[in-house]
């Protein structure tokens, strides 16, 4: 099996800095590619992902963008373009997952969720398509979430925003299938996280037990969407993957 199947590739992953974007943007360098890495303002938890990256024996930039700004994306993927020439693979990775009591959302706080969410995604990939047009092998890697199938109390916006992000990746794959970009999703369930006391995460949403009775790993996540920017992945497109130990099932 080539260990390095995304080589020559260019990843973009937003959200990057800590948890499933920064298992993502290792996981894609350690398979061959190289890594934008966004954050958004942790500019330290960036530089570190870089250094781990480059420690590997890979290639990096690191790339202060917010997501839910036109132009810091439209800067981002302009110096993707003068670093690497090209992008072959997109990783909707940037969320907020704050929980509060919907009687007590502010309407901020609700755009918010999806602007970081779902108006990230569009403009990222929208940024990014003449890149991805131009590559022989593009693809498109939304991170969804397990909620936005099955709900959850005291995160109505961003369930919204995740099930939002779900429609989006359907859309898209009808669109863009016509220039052999593939768009997926990945839906993870409970994943073993740091969280700042801010945006800790309460157990209003952990109902749904695992068959294989743990939470799962950053990593874990990493390797589906390495899978899914692989070879062994072009034929699939409009797709939702559930990584969740079989916590969908919902025993």
């Amino acid at each position: 099996m080539d260990a390095t199947p995304l080589d020559g590739r260019v990843a973009l992953v937003t959200g990057a800095g800590r948890n499933i974007g920064r298992a993502i943007a290792l996981a894609l360098a350690d398979a061959g590619a190289k890594v934008a890495v966004n954050v958004r303002s942790n500019i330290d938890e960036g530089e570190h992902v870089v250094e781990d990256i480059v420690a590997r024996g890979r290639d990096a930039i690191l790339i202060q963008a917010d997501v839910t700004q036109r132009a810091d994306v439209d800067a981002m993927i302009a110096a993707i373009a003068q670093r690497y020439g090209r992008l072959d693979i997109l990783v909707n990775n940037a969320a907020l997952r704050r929980e509060t009591a919907f009687a007590d959302l502010s309407y901020a706080d609700w755009r918010m969720a999806q602007a970081v969410c779902v108006d990230g995604a569009f403009h990222c990939t929208q940024a990014a398509l003449s890149l991805l047009r131009a590559s022989e092998a593009a693809t498109v890697i939304n991170i969804g979430g397990m909620t936005a199938h099955t709900g959850a109390s005291q995160r109505a916006h961003v369930v919204t925003a995740k099930a939002a992000l779900g429609g989006l990746t359907r859309a898209l794959a009808h669109e863009l299938a016509q220039f052999g970009i593939t768009v997926n999703c990945i839906s993870p369930g409970m994943i073993d996280t740091e969280r700042s006391s801010e945006h800790a995460t309460p157990s209003h949403h952990a109902n749904h037990k695992p068959l294989l009775d743990r939470r799962g790993a950053p990593d874990e996540i990493a390797s589906a969407a390495v899978w899914l920017a692989g070879p062994g992945a072009r034929f699939t497109t409009g797709q939702t993957l559930h990584v969740n130990g079989g916590a969908y099932l919902g025993v």
